[in-house]
């Protein structure tokens, strides 16, 4: 988007002829956007917008009908299955690995649950042109007892129940790319292991007595900061300087929300599939979209995936009143108008979400839903979502108005 003030026409019913207004300001060095005295509003993270406001990334408008993510930037990458996305972190990220696949080199994947970092390391195997497999393996599941060998091989003997000799996981993906999930999970025992068989390319199998050549690529992954635990001292830092001589970071959904909605179609697609069934694509209601884009979705993909199915075979439109409480229950609740901060004072700090227990204590101190919101700071609607989600059994005159 340029600089100037712009207009876009879209053919929705519901939208104002001239319905909103954005505009570049240069002292402030970003957008700004003015309701123009539409009939049904513009809201910015599902606040209604009484007088103008500076746009920042992320930020999500809703004008009648439709549903905006604000980004600014011009990065281009062709989507992939694998790392599919619009968003302009889709973008970067696309481009990272690209940058990255080629070379030999391991690689630290770095991102929160359910980003999809397996994903990711399957666009650097397909992306690095290595012929040999793609294995993946959690490295906290990996047996205490049997670690080593599941890593590295044994010969026949080397232990009780080794009835014959196994490869390993190293030499099983010979040629190919070994995906080492959960690294920071790695045990103190395995780690100097590990070191070696990056640095000289080569496993010693347990129980013999000469090491064997690999050819492989390995691609970690971690949502821990190993950085942290390298100075703690739980993580060597000669390993984490090894395996992140490329690093990837991948954004959580709060950082690409303009991807949502495609991962909810694509997930609900993956949903059919299952099920061997083919439906009508999922309809969401506007209001729908924008809770769902706002919600904290800390565990990312796996949220929405968990959404979907609770969502189902739904044919009718699904509306914000009928998401899941488990979805909006956190999510930040915004004032009754949105405008700019006080450039003195800056915005208003908001209570943090209150456990059962301190929402039980204010219901039954001020006595209904109404002085409740307001002590929370709150709208009356995130109230009784808190009290479905934490099964408070509480009714007041509130709920009529």
């Amino acid at each position: 988007m340029g600089r100037e003030k712009c207009t876009v026409s879209l053919g929705v019913a519901a939208l104002s002829r001239h319905h909103l207004t954005l505009s570049w300001d240069a002292s402030a060095q970003a957008h700004r956007v003015t309701d123009a005295g539409s009939k049904h509003g513009t809201f910015v993270n599902g606040t209604r917008l009484d007088a103008p406001a500076l746009l920042s990334p992320q930020d999500v408008l809703r004008a009648a009908d439709v549903v905006f993510v604000y980004e600014r930037g011009g990065s281009e990458s062709a989507e992939t299955p694998s790392l599919p996305g619009a968003s302009e972190a889709s973008h970067k990220l696309r481009a990272e690995v690209a940058h990255a696949a080629p070379d030999a080199a391991p690689v630290l994947i770095i991102g929160a649950t359910g980003v999809g970092k397996e994903s990711v390391a399957s666009e650097v195997h397909r992306l690095s042109g290595r012929k040999g497999p793609f294995l993946a393996v959690n490295c906290a599941a990996l047996a205490p007892q049997l670690a080593e060998s599941q890593l590295f091989g044994h010969v026949k003997g080397a232990f009780t129940g080794a009835d014959a000799a196994g490869q390993g996981l190293f030499r099983a993906a010979n040629g190919g790319t070994l995906f080492l999930d959960e690294i920071g999970e790695l045990s103190a025992e395995l780690q100097p292991k590990l070191l070696r068989a990056l640095q000289q390319r080569e496993v010693l199998p347990v129980g013999a007595t000469a090491p064997v050549k690999i050819d492989v690529r390995v691609v970690a992954a971690t949502n821990r900061d190993l950085a942290k635990e390298v100075e703690a001292g739980t993580f060597r830092r000669d390993l984490h300087a090894r395996l992140a001589l490329w690093e990837v970071r991948v954004p959580s959904l709060a950082d690409r929300r303009a991807d949502i909605v495609g991962w909810i179609e694509r997930l609900r697609a993956r949903w059919e599939a299952e099920r061997g069934s083919k439906l009508l694509p999922l309809q969401l209601e506007a209001e729908a979209v924008e809770a769902i884009l706002l919600a904290p979705l800390s565990d990312n993909l796996r949220a929405l995936d968990r959404l979907v199915h609770h969502l189902g075979a739904r044919k009718e439109p699904v509306s914000a009143d009928e998401l899941p409480t488990w979805l909006t229950a956190n999510a930040p609740s915004a004032p009754d108008s949105a405008s700019e901060p006080d450039q003195d004072k800056g915005p208003k700090a908001r209570r943090p979400s209150p456990s059962k227990e301190e929402l039980m204590a204010a219901l039954e101190k001020l006595g209904s839903v109404r002085a409740t919101a307001k002590h929370f700071d709150r709208d009356r609607r995130q109230i009784y979502r808190w009290i479905e989600a934490y099964e408070i059994d509480w009714s007041d005159d509130d709920a009529g108005e």
